[in-house]
Parts: structure tokens; C-alpha cells; sequence
């Protein structure tokens, strides 16, 4: 089940993200501002597992399959350098930073979620087996992150434009 509340806040975090490096950074636009949002939802390809089922995949490969390590960071690491190569060769390193930045974003909130075992998900998977102790801060189905996340976008958005403004400059953030 996709936890919509879940997905929003990681959007919106990217968003936050993606923003701030914006405006402190000449060089990142709302182009890149997208590249961070992306990032930030990427651990949750995983989730394609709803529409197109692990068995299905092995069914069709011949071998077996699983979508759940584009959770972990080597999976994040993955997607991050398959993303960057749909850039022009002399933006991919950017882009494959903001696609980290946002994945990265990702994973620091997933660490904080509640889980009924008291440990998070195998997030270095491969590498090591070892699974951090949970932040029990929230549940993947609380709204109040998302609200939270959505406020920090709302107030993120102001500054960037009344900067745009004040600064005299024409291209827009959204």
C-alpha cells in the first residue's frame, strides 16, 4: 500500500531541499530544484512492486527478483547514476549530487519512522546487515509530516520569490 501522506513529505522535503541549495547557489534552478525532488522520492521505486509484482519479473527473467533493494543506498546509488545519464554529459555530475541529496533526504527520514520492530529497514543492504535502531518520531500514514513539510514549503517558496523580486530576477522557482 502506498502511504500517500509518506510520498507528499518526501516530495515536499526535496522541494525544501532543492530550494534552499537555489538560493544559495547560482548555478541551481528549478530544473535542478526537480532533480532533488526525484531524488527524495527515488527510494520509493521500490514501491513498483505494487504494479508489477516481484514474481511476475522473476516469472519473465528467469530468475529471481526483487524491487526492495532500490530501497537500500547501494539501490539509491543505482538509480542516482541511471538518472544522471538522462542529462547532458556536462550536467550529470550536478545532477547526480542533487538526485543524491535528495535520495539521502529520503532515507534520514525513513530512519525516523516508527516501526513495530524498533529497528529501520536494511538500508545498507548489501554492505552490512546491521539495522539501525528506528526514530519512533512517526508513522508512514501520519499527515503531520506531510503538513509539517508542506509549511516548510510554503515558507521556503516566499523567501525564494521575494528574493526573485528583490533581486530583479525573472525566472521563476516552480
Amino acid at each position: 500500500m502506498i502511504d500517500v501522506p509518506d510520498v507528499l513529505t518526501h516530495v515536499l522535503a526535496g522541494y525544501v531541499i532543492g530550494t534552499l541549495l537555489s538560493i544559495r547557489y547560482d548555478g541551481v534552478g528549478p530544473a535542478h530544484v526537480t532533480l532533488v525532488m526525484i531524488g527524495a522520492l527515488s527510494p520509493d521505486f521500490a514501491k513498483i512492486q505494487l504494479f508489477v509484482p516481484d514474481e511476475f519479473v522473476a516469472a519473465v527473467v528467469g530468475v529471481p527478483f526483487s524491487w526492495s533493494p532500490l530501497h537500500t543506498l547501494v539501490g539509491t546509488v543505482i538509480v542516482a547514476c541511471l538518472g544522471a545519464l538522462l542529462v547532458a554529459p556536462d550536467g550529470r555530475l550536478q545532477a547526480l549530487a542533487l538526485i543524491a541529496i535528495g535520495a539521502l533526504s529520503h532515507h534520514v527520514l525513513d530512519l525516523l519512522l516508527m516501526t513495530p520492530t524498533g529497528e529501520s529497514y536494511g538500508v545498507f543492504w548489501p554492505l552490512l546487515e546491521y539495522r539501525l535502531p528506528a526514530g519512533s518520531l512517526y508513522l508512514s500514514s501520519d499527515r503531520w509530516p506531510a503538513l509539517v513539510a508542506g509549511l516548510a514549503a510554503l515558507v521556503v517558496w516566499a523567501v525564494a520569490r521575494h528574493r526573485r523580486e528583490r533581486d530583479g530576477d525573472g525566472h521563476a522557482l516552480e
